[in-house]
C-alpha cells in the first residue's frame, strides 16, 4: 500500500468564499508565510502545518467564530467541490459519507473515521501529520459540511445526537443554532455523533449513472490526477457538468485551478481545442451510458445535457451515422 503524503489541496471554492467575505486570499497566504499567489496555482498543495496556519490566519482576520459554519453552508454555491457533487448522487447519507471518506482528490492530510454502536454513528477526522490540534474554524467547517450534506441530500433538518469540540466555547448563538444539539466544548477530540437511522436515510436525488461516472476520479491520489494529461483532466471536469448543459470554459478553468486564458493557451499548445474536448467528453460518456442496458435513450439524452431526445438523435447520427437504438442493437445491449 502506498503511504499517504502530507499534501492538502484547498479547493478553489474556499478561496472564492473568502473573497466574498472581504478576506483577500493573497493577504491570508502572506500572513501564513506562504506565496501570495499560491491560491491561483493549478496545484496549490500545502502541508498540514501550512493548512493549519491558513485557517488560523483566516480566523484572526475575520474575527468571527462562526465563519467556519458560514463557509460550510455555502462556500461556493455556483461551483461546489466535485466530491460534494458526486456525494449528492449517492443512494443514502451513509453512502455519501463513505464516498467522501474514500476521496483522495484533495490530498492525504486526513482521514474520516466512522464509529458505529447501537443507535450512534460517530464521525471523527484523523489528521495524519498534525503536530497540534486542528484549528477551531477548520473543525467547525468540516463537521458543518458533513451535516449540511446530510440535510441537503435527505431534504430533512437532521439534528445530531451531540457534538464534541476541542475548542473553547465560542459563546456564539449561530454556532449552537446550526448544530441544534448538545455541544461539549474543551472535549478530548472533535466528534460528530449522528443517529444511525438518519445516516441510513435515502437521498431523493440519487443517480446511479452519474455517480458511476463521477466517483472513480475522486479516489485517485493527487499525484495520479496531476500526472494525467491536461486533455483528460479537462474532459473529467466537463463530464461533471454535462447534464446541466454546455459547461463554459471559464467554469472548467476554475475547476482546474487556473485562469481561462492559461487553460486556453495550454489546450492550444497540446494541439486541440476546448470544443473538441467537449465533444470527446460527450461522446465517451454517451457510449458508456448507452452500453448500460438499465439506462434508456431518453435518460441518456438528459444526462448528456440535451434539451430533448430529438436533438440527441441528430447529434448521435452525426457522430456514428446510425441512431442510438441501432448502436445499442449492434453492440448487443438489450
Amino acid at each position: 500500500m502506498t503511504a499517504a503524503a502530507d499534501r492538502c489541496l484547498p479547493p478553489q471554492g474556499f478561496w472564492r468564499a473568502l473573497e466574498r467575505r472581504g478576506i483577500a486570499p493573497a493577504d491570508v497566504l502572506r500572513r501564513a508565510g506562504l506565496p501570495a499567489s499560491l491560491h491561483q496555482n493549478e496545484t496549490g498543495y500545502v502541508t498540514t502545518a501550512q493548512l493549519f496556519a491558513i485557517w488560523k490566519t483566516v480566523e484572526a482576520l475575520a474575527g468571527d467564530s462562526a465563519l467556519g459554519i458560514a463557509l460550510a453552508r455555502g462556500p461556493d454555491p455556483d461551483r461546489p467541490k466535485p466530491a460534494l457533487i458526486a456525494a449528492f448522487y449517492a443512494a443514502t447519507y451513509r453512502g455519501a459519507l463513505e464516498l467522501l471518506a474514500n476521496t483522495k482528490r484533495y490530498g492525504g492530510c486526513f482521514q474520516l473515521r466512522f464509529e458505529e454502536q447501537d443507535d450512534q454513528f460517530a464521525i471523527a477526522k484523523d489528521w495524519l501529520f498534525a503536530t497540534e490540534p486542528e484549528p477551531a474554524l477548520s473543525a467547525d467547517a468540516g463537521f458543518a459540511s458533513l451535516l449540511e450534506l446530510g440535510r441537503r441530500g435527505t431534504g430533512q433538518e437532521l439534528t445530531p445526537i451531540r457534538m464534541e469540540f476541542r475548542r473553547a466555547d465560542p459563546k456564539n448563538a449561530a454556532h449552537r443554532a446550526f448544530f441544534g444539539c448538545p455541544i461539549r466544548y474543551d472535549a478530548p477530540r472533535n466528534l460528530l455523533v449522528l443517529h444511525v437511522a438518519d445516516v441510513d436515510r435515502p437521498f431523493p436525488g440519487h443517480n446511479a449513472e452519474l455517480l458511476s461516472i463521477l466517483a472513480p476520479a475522486l479516489t485517485q491520489t493527487p499525484s495520479v490526477f496531476d500526472a494525467m494529461p491536461l486533455a483528460e483532466r479537462v474532459k473529467d471536469a466537463l463530464r461533471k457538468d454535462l447534464a446541466s448543459g454546455r459547461p463554459p470554459i471559464a467554469e472548467v478553468a476554475h475547476a482546474l485551478g487556473m485562469s481561462e486564458r492559461t487553460l486556453q493557451r495550454r489546450i492550444t499548445e497540446e494541439g486541440t481545442t476546448f470544443r473538441a474536448l467537449l465533444l470527446q467528453a460527450r461522446q465517451e460518456m454517451c457510449r458508456r451510458l448507452l452500453a448500460d442496458p438499465s439506462i434508456g435513450i431518453d435518460r441518456t439524452a438528459d444526462l448528456l445535457g440535451y434539451r430533448n431526445t430529438s436533438a440527441f438523435h441528430r447529434a448521435f447520427r452525426e457522430w456514428e451515422g446510425i441512431t442510438p437504438g441501432e448502436w445499442k442493437m449492434r453492440n448487443g445491449v438489450a
